[in-house]
């Protein structure tokens, strides 16, 4: 079947990580063009630009500044052209565990800063666009995360700011999207936990492995190909073109992020 993603620009935030990695190779497969997004580690792009040539633009930014963003937005208009589609998978998740009452600030600042108002600058960034274009299509696929479905004790910073992407922003943007483009679509993965190098070493084998996997039906981690390829499904007006405001776990069955915490 096919995605008639073929000469589509896609923007990808957060390139650089498994996901984002994984998801600028299933578009590429699909014959559309990117724009890669990182702010701190731009040379984990230079294989994926190496081998898909001109339908890759790879420009860096700091999400979390108005004026930056501002500016990134300018740059992909001028070296790109006008983006199709958007897939907003930049953010952070902080590995220790801390309790809100034990947690900071500074701490809880950041993560909203990263997770949150990222989002918002580049869905902002993305809808302005289309003002002036007033084309029939566009998209935007959210990743936010199961933490957002279930809540995640030691978490909450990161669990409170994917829950307002999966909710708040998905559920509003779907009604305003379709004021600037008729057929637009606002979509929101949550993936589980997923296998990349740093969660299968610290993982594999472990007590803390089995405990993640306890409340999944497929007893398994999910592949970074297995989320990009949901992203790219909701992206293709071929293939989900009547889906907007969906919420979508990609999580094996998950009913839970951990037990017996």
């Amino acid at each position: 079947m096919e995605s008639g993603l073929a000469g589509k620009r896609v923007l990808i935030t957060g390139a650089s990580g498994g996901i984002g990695r994984a998801t600028a190779r299933a578009f590429l497969s699909e014959g559309a063009r990117v724009v890669l997004h990182s702010f701190k580690n731009m040379a984990a792009l230079k294989d994926i630009e190496r081998d898909a040539g001109s339908n890759c633009l790879s420009l860096r930014c700091d999400l979390r500044k108005e004026e930056d963003v501002d500016r990134f937005f300018a740059e992909v208009r001028t070296k790109a052209g006008h983006i199709d589609a958007l897939v907003v998978n930049a953010g952070i998740w902080v590995s220790a565990a801390v309790p809100l009452h034990e947690m900071s600030l500074e701490q809880w600042q950041a993560s909203v800063e990263s997770d949150l108002t990222t989002a918002f600058l580049t869905c902002r960034g993305f809808l302005r666009q289309l003002v002036d274009l007033r084309g029939e299509t566009a998209s935007i696929v959210l990743v936010a995360s199961t933490a957002a479905l279930f809540g995640e004790a030691g978490h909450c910073d990161y669990a409170a700011a994917k829950a307002a992407m999966a909710y708040g922003m998905t559920l509003s943007l779907k009604n305003e999207i379709v004021r600037l483009a008729a057929r637009g679509r606002v979509n929101c993965v949550c993936p589980g936990w997923v296998e990349t190098s740093l969660t299968k070493k610290a993982l594999e084998g472990s007590a803390q492995g089995k405990r993640v996997t306890s409340t999944m039906s497929l007893q398994k981690l999910a592949t970074v190909e297995d989320i990009a390829g949901t992203i790219v499904f909701l992206s293709s007006d071929e293939l989900a073109g009547h889906m907007s405001g969906a919420i979508l776990p990609v999580a094996g069955g998950m009913e839970g992020r951990l037990l017996g915490e």
